[in-house]
């Protein structure tokens, strides 16, 4: 398990990425996602993640462009929208991505929501920008098993990652399973449930237990857990807070605590419900 924050994980096709970033998720375009992306870099995050659809690339690759930090040194995702899906409208989409980002190639492309319809189209133009160099690695996002199953069934190139919803209330412990099976990596996106999850007694008595804030804990949980998480913030304090996870590691029995609190709640949409 890492214990640094720059510590990385070996994705299926031998790419490292990091298992602790900033997701940008809702952070206003322009002077707020630089200076958070900024400020996340000068604490040691290495790994950003963006998409089309959070209207702040532009900012984010400016502001990896000013870090101070080399490009090769900095993991960058971003995603495909869902009005982009399709062969012809993935390619053009994800050249519009690159322009904005300002960069030469992605580190990961990741597929938004599955939907109903072109994902398996949509993940054939994946396999062309993976294969042609412009993406080190190309994943899925919001895909339940059997979405996977359906894109694995005829695919070139397995998904190295799927972020998805993953918080103490819906702990995705099938989907988690699954995927390890597969070798891809999930991701959790809103690990900390919109704050919704951080007066639990059970994680605020295991907090207590480690002289770490409840965020600290659940962040822990994912990692003690193999998954590579990206809680956001545009406070400073927040920001090096959240990375701050990386000097202790929860027991065996905490770790089964939280896990217990799984209820399968959501704070985002289902993605079998979520269709276009």
């Amino acid at each position: 398990m890492p214990t640094h924050i720059a510590d990385c994980t070996t994705l299926n096709n031998g790419v490292l990425m990091p298992w602790f970033g900033l997701g940008v998720y809702k952070t206003p375009p322009g002077e707020v996602v630089e200076t958070s992306v900024r400020m996340a870099i000068e604490h040691g995050y290495r790994s950003i993640d963006t998409a089309k659809l959070y209207d702040n690339e532009e900012g984010v690759g400016k502001a990896v462009r000013d870090s101070g930090v080399k490009r090769e040194d900095i993991f960058v995702t971003t995603k495909l929208w869902n009005t982009d899906q399709g062969y012809d409208q993935t390619l053009k989409a994800f050249d519009a991505s690159l322009k904005r980002l300002g960069m030469d190639y992605v580190d990961l492309y990741l597929i938004h929501w599955p939907g109903t319809r072109l994902y398996k189209e949509t993940w054939k133009a994946f396999e062309k920008l993976y294969k042609d160099g412009h993406v080190r690695a190309i994943g899925v996002s919001n895909f339940n098993i059997h979405h996977l199953e359906d894109i694995l069934a005829d695919s070139e190139v397995v998904p190295a990652v799927n972020q998805v919803e993953l918080h103490p209330r819906l702990n995705q412990a099938e989907l988690r399973q699954f995927c390890e099976s597969k070798g891809i990596r999930l991701e959790a996106w809103s690990p900390l449930m919109r704050g919704q999850i951080l007066d639990d007694p059970t994680i605020t008595r295991i907090a207590e237990a480690h002289g770490k804030t409840p965020a600290q804990v659940v962040l822990r949980w994912d990692i003690d857990h193999g998954v590579i998480t990206i809680p956001k913030s545009v406070h400073e304090n927040r920001i090096k807070e959240n990375a701050d996870i990386f000097d202790f590691a929860l027991m065996a029995e905490e770790i089964a605590a939280i896990d217990s609190l799984h209820n399968g709640t959501r704070v985002g949409p289902n993605p079998d419900e979520f269709t276009f």
